[in-house]
Parts: C-alpha cells; sequence; structure tokens
C-alpha cells in the first residue's frame, strides 16, 4: 500500500511566475524538452525575422550556428521597437522579451499574414537561454539588452547612430538547464532555411555554419517561389507541366466567430518516379497538414474521379479512385495565409480553421476543372497515371491477400509441400536445407543425406526469373510459394505498393544453411541462378547474413584399384591424373540423379568431405548488376555484355 503524502490544503497551490512558466515546463511551450523543443525556439526567432521580409522590409536573413551552440539570427527589417510604450505604460522590450502574450501581431496594422501569431516566441526563447543579446537598430538609434536565464542585466541603453539602416540582431546560446540537448544540427537550419526560402519568394536567407575549420557559407534563395522549386524537385521525370494558381477570399469558421482574410498559391504537377505533398501556412511548414492536406484530398480525388467518369475512363465494375492513386504521382505545394489561425498546437505543425479548408477545396476543384478542360492532352495523361496507380494498388492488395494465403500456412502432416523431405532434427543450428534440381536428383540425395539433419525440396523444372516478373505472377507460382514455406523466415517486398507485405523475419528461418545443389552443367547453371535470383529479390538478408550456400558437384570421377577422386575443373582433374603412380580411368560425372548415393554422400552431402560455396554479399553493388544484366529488363546491356564476353564461354554452348 503506497505511503501518504505530505499535507494538501489551501497553502499547497502555486502559480508559476515570469521565466519560470518556461524555465520549468518547457515542453508546454515548445513541444519538448529536448531537441526538437530546442529547434522551435530556434524557429520562433527566426520566424520573426520571417514575418519582416514578408511585410517587404529587408530581403536578406542571415542565420549563424556557432561551434559554442550559440545562435544568431539577424534581419535587416524595421528593427523591433523597444522604447517606451505610452499606451501600454511600459517599455516595449519588456513587453517582448518578458511578457507571455505580448508583441506586435495582434492586430494586423503591423503584420497582416504572420507567421507568429501568440505572443510566445521572442520572450520564451529568452526565457530558455543561458543568455541572449538583443541590438536593435531604428529611429537613428542603436538599442542594446541583455538577458541571463530570463533576466535582464543593465535594462536598454540607447546609442545614436548615423545613417538610414535597420534591423535586428539577436544571438541567444539555449540553456542546458532547460533543455537536455541544445546541439541543434547544421542539417536543421539547412532543412528550415530551405522551406523558408523556397514559400517567401526573392527573400535571401545566408546560414554560417562555424567549424574546426572555419566558417562554411551557404544561400538560400528561390526567385521562382514555389514554381521554381517544383521544377527542381521534378526534374526530367515530370509526366504534365508544372501548373499554379493564385486565390484570396473572406470568411468565417463558424458564425458566430470573427471574419478573416485567407489567400493561397497553389503550384503542383504529375510525375512518373517522384512524388512529394509539402503544405505551409503564414511560411510555416505544416508537418501534419490539417486543413489544407484535408482540402487537397477532397478536391484531387473529385475532380479526378468527375474526369474519369465524365470520359468513361473506368470498367463497369471498377471502384473509384483514392487519393493515394493521386498521391503517388503528384507533386503539389500549397502555400497559403491567413489573417487569423488556428494552429494545432503552439509548434505550428498542423491547423484546423474550418474556412480555410473549405476555401482551399473549393479553389482547387473550380482550378482543376478549367486546367482539364485547358490542358487535355496533360488531363488525359493524369487520367492515365492515376488509373495506372490504382490498378497497381488493387493488384498489390489482391497479391497481399495471396502471400498470406500462400505462406501462413505451417509446413506439417496435414499440410505437406509436395515431395518435401524434412529432416528428423528440430535443432535449427544444425538443420540444412538443400534445394535439388529435379525428382531424379531427390532419389539421389534422399538415399545420400543423413536425415537426421538434412533436408531435400525439388524444384520441379526453371523457376520464374524473379527479378523480372512482378509480385503478382510470382507468388502464384507454387514452386516459390513452397520454397518460401519451406524456408519459413517470410519475404522482403521492395514495390511501394506492397509496403506491408514486409513479413520477414529471420528468426522464424528454420534452417542453419540454404543449400543449392544443380548438375554442373548449363542446365544446372541456369537452374541455380534462379534459385539464387529468387533469393536474392525475396529474401536478400539470407544471402546478406551468410546462410546461403552452393554445393559443388564434381565434373569427373577418377578410379584407381584401391581409391576414388573427384575433380571439380578440368585444370583439377589433370593435376590429380599427373600426380598418381597408378593406372587410372577418368569418368565424366553424370547428373545428380544418376550418380551412385555413396558417390554423392562424399562429393556433395557430406559435411567433412564436400565442397560448399558460401555466397557472400560482398561487392553487392556490382552483383546487383550483374544480376539486371543478365536476367533483368536491360536487353542493350546484356547484348554488349554477351558481344564483350561471349567468346569466354564458348566451350560451354550446347551445339553440335
Amino acid at each position: 500500500m503506497a505511503g501518504k503524502s505530505a499535507k494538501y490544503d489551501n497553502d499547497s497551490i502555486s502559480s508559476l511566475k515570469g521565466a519560470d512558466r518556461v524555465r520549468l515546463r518547457p515542453a508546454v511551450i515548445f513541444g519538448s524538452d529536448g531537441i526538437e523543443g530546442c529547434e522551435h525556439a530556434a524557429f520562433e526567432i527566426i520566424a520573426n525575422a520571417v514575418d519582416e521580409a514578408k511585410e517587404g522590409y529587408g530581403d536578406v536573413i542571415e542565420v549563424t550556428r556557432y561551434l559554442d551552440k550559440s545562435i544568431e539570427v539577424i534581419d535587416h527589417g524595421r528593427g523591433i521597437p523597444l522604447d517606451y510604450n505610452e499606451r501600454e505604460g511600459r517599455y516595449n522590450w519588456e513587453l517582448v522579451f518578458c511578457e507571455m502574450y505580448a508583441g506586435g501581431k495582434y492586430d494586423s496594422d503591423s503584420y497582416e499574414y504572420s507567421l507568429g501569431l501568440n505572443g510566445l516566441g521572442s520572450c520564451a526563447t529568452q526565457y530558455s537561454s543561458e543568455y541572449m543579446d538583443v541590438t536593435v537598430t531604428r529611429d537613428g538609434q542603436r538599442y542594446d539588452l541583455h538577458f541571463e536565464k530570463g533576466e535582464n542585466i543593465g535594462g536598454l541603453t540607447k546609442t545614436e547612430v548615423r545613417g538610414k539602416k535597420t534591423g535586428t540582431r539577436i544571438k541567444w546560446r539555449p540553456d542546458l538547464e532547460v533543455f537536455t540537448d541544445i546541439d541543434i544540427s547544421a542539417d536543421y537550419y539547412r532543412t528550415i532555411l530551405r522551406k523558408q526560402a523556397i514559400v517567401n519568394a526573392g527573400v535571401k536567407f545566408v546560414f554560417y555554419n562555424e567549424t574546426e575549420d572555419g566558417m562554411e557559407i551557404e544561400e538560400y534563395l528561390y526567385n521562382g517561389g514555389i514554381n521554381e522549386y517544383l521544377k527542381e524537385v521534378s526534374g526530367d521525370t515530370g509526366l504534365t507541366e508544372i501548373y499554379s494558381f493564385t486565390g484570396e477570399g473572406k470568411g468565417k469558421d463558424r458564425d458566430d466567430k470573427p471574419e478573416y482574410k485567407v489567400k493561397m498559391e497553389v503550384a503542383f504537377c504529375f510525375n512518373n518516379t517522384v512524388n512529394d505533398i509539402e503544405y505551409y501556412h503564414n511560411s510555416s511548414w505544416l508537418e501534419h497538414g490539417g486543413a489544407p492536406d484535408k482540402a487537397v484530398r477532397t478536391a484531387f480525388v473529385y475532380a479526378i474521379d468527375k474526369y474519369l467518369k465524365d470520359n468513361n475512363k473506368y470498367t463497369k465494375t471498377e471502384q473509384k479512385i483514392t487519393f493515394q492513386d493521386v498521391q503517388d504521382s503528384l507533386i503539389i505545394l500549397v502555400n497559403s495565409f491567413s489573417t487569423l489561425t488556428s494552429y494545432e498546437n503552439q509548434t505550428k505543425k498542423a491547423i484546423t480553421n474550418k474556412f480555410i479548408q473549405e476555401f482551399i477545396t473549393n479553389s482547387i476543384k473550380h482550378n482543376l476543372e478549367v486546367y482539364f478542360i485547358e490542358n487535355k492532352l496533360d488531363a488525359e495523361k493524369i487520367a492515365s497515371q492515376v488509373l495506372v496507380n490504382k490498378r497497381s494498388r488493387e493488384s498489390a492488395e489482391k497479391t497481399r491477400l495471396n502471400i498470406k494465403k500462400q505462406l501462413t500456412s505451417n509446413v506439417d502432416i496435414s499440410n505437406r509441400v509436395e515431395k518435401f523431405q524434412d529432416c528428423r532434427t528440430k535443432d535449427i543450428s544444425r538443420r540444412e536445407l538443400y534445394i535439388v534440381e529435379g525428382d531424379s536428383a531427390l532419389g539421389s540425395v534422399k538415399l545420400a543425406r543423413n536425415s537426421e539433419f538434412q533436408a531435400v525440396i525439388p524444384v520441379r523444372g526453371k523457376i520464374l526469373n524473379c527479378l523480372k516478373a512482378d509480385y503478382d505472377k510470382i507468388f502464384k507460382s507454387p514452386i516459390i510459394t513452397d520454397l518460401l514455406r519451406v524456408l519459413g523466415c517470410g519475404v522482403e517486398i521492395k514495390s511501394k505498393h506492397n509496403k506491408d507485405l514486409n513479413t520477414f523475419d529471420l528468426n522464424n528461418l528454420k534452417w542453419s544453411k540454404v543449400i543449392i545443389c544443380t548438375d554442373a552443367d548449363v542446365d544446372g547453371y541456369q537452374i541455380r541462378t534462379l534459385i539464387l535470383s529468387m533469393i536474392y529479390a525475396l529474401t536478400p538478408t539470407l544471402i546478406e547474413k551468410g546462410f546461403v550456400y552452393i554445393a559443388e558437384s564434381p565434373l569427373f570421377e577418377i578410379r584407381t584399384k584401391n581409391d576414388t577422386y573427384f575433380a571439380y575443373t578440368d585444370k583439377e582433374k589433370n593435376d590429380i591424373v599427373a600426380s598418381l603412380t597408378e593406372k587410372c580411368t577418368v569418368h565424366r560425372s553424370k547428373g545428380l540423379g544418376e550418380n551412385d548415393p555413396d558417390m554423392m554422400s562424399v562429393s556433395t552431402m557430406n559435411p567433412a568431405t564436400r565442397r560448399l560455396i558460401q555466397v557472400t554479399p560482398q561487392e553487392a553493388e556490382l552483383t546487383e548488376r550483374m544480376f539486371d544484366v543478365l536476367l533483368g529488363e536491360n536487353l542493350s546491356e546484356r547484348k554488349t555484355f554477351i558481344a564483350e564476353n561471349g567468346m569466354k564461354y564458348m566451350e560451354m554452348l550446347d551445339v553440335e
């Protein structure tokens, strides 16, 4: 039983005041007390600089990441007003840097479409810093402030300056007493500054990254805004050209709520190989989307489905498209703004405004309708590609169900894989699986094996080339599904439509060795290669972890009066014959199915005398390339390879 706590009475209630509101509970403001919260604190200061540039004041923003983990943000805007505020009866610097829910963004006179709306950013970041230095130039004066751990030191100092330059410089170091980690990576700054450059056309973001070797400098500038960015993303694989439009409107989230203004710019294109969907609101990247995401999903499905129906593109029994079918080929960026915004939380990763969602939905529907009418060729391309995506998704779903049906059944007495011969031991560290070529080889290997720990499964004929066949065809092949069921470890799927089919679990592998055993002739080599291709395509981890082996079959049997020798190459045969001092006979080895079981046991099955080649992942890129050249779709490269290398294998040709 838990012990009783200390007293709980009227004197037990207290409130956090001043800097403690942030310093003791940073996650409430920044969403985390870890590196994510520290990053958001930095973004609050950058956001204020962006708001100035967005209003047309200053077109360069400079951000510096110092080695000591301090941060500096410089803008060339109007400069934060810091002097005495007659209306509030206080200095503005106190309101901006020491007062929660205070600032210049609660009306639209100073900032119409502001990234920072809550009046928390500058103050919260100051409160969470070890120190903060603020320098503002405006009205012919330079204003300086210094803070330490949320407290102002020395008040406001003013120095008269000449010239018309204005702007704000803020340098601070996040406090390890507040955040568990303050080492914001350079990549974080690169990402957010690039994103801000994309949605703030013409504003240059300069990133200074101090390293042991000096200061690295990078610049981000998109004069063409979101259209320029989409061209960069789409590259040379665009299915359609970029189409963009803008819109403005006024509305309410509810009848009893205030009216506010919304504007947006949208750019999209369709692409065969790349997809990308990004949402920004008041320049803030909406990681989770919210209202704009719902709008895009609704509008695109509605407009494309309507086009497909109006133009009789569906088959009679075909189901309606989903957004996934559109998304697979869609590149789109929605950059919206509003004078009133409801964020899901202070970290601004999603917005929830009902009117914004309705406005964007209706705008996209209308513009897509116009676009399809004015760009008939592109409309046809989009419709065809979305249907391809849809049918591919549906085929993948059928494949998923087929795989589940084929692979989830256990290999047991009541559900035995045809002609599979299991071994007796259940000790996986000893169990070996021989994959052999055909029923005749099965007979010999069965007699030659040690049935205590060696199991056998025959491959009946040449299996599918798994590097060329699609998954639906692969998993309809009983040879392949039987092999996979016997392996027991599931499959690894690379298709974007079949990601949920990744059932692979190495812990479920039932064997310590998977040994491919085929004849030492052209047909045997081809079957071996196809089996390897199957393993490489469907269970590559087995190769990477060293579970796959090739059993070398001898080409020659060399007999003397008292001994028998096996040679696996012509050179070995010649060397053995030359070393013998007695008369010998040389026999070309027959196929596995015609070999004597005793000979098979010594040459191929017995761990003490057999030869196994372990298939390793070394030079994996070259291996993958050769699989593609010899068995893939690259016909021209295969012809080139044969022309350049065919002479090396002339003696292996099976011709008279």
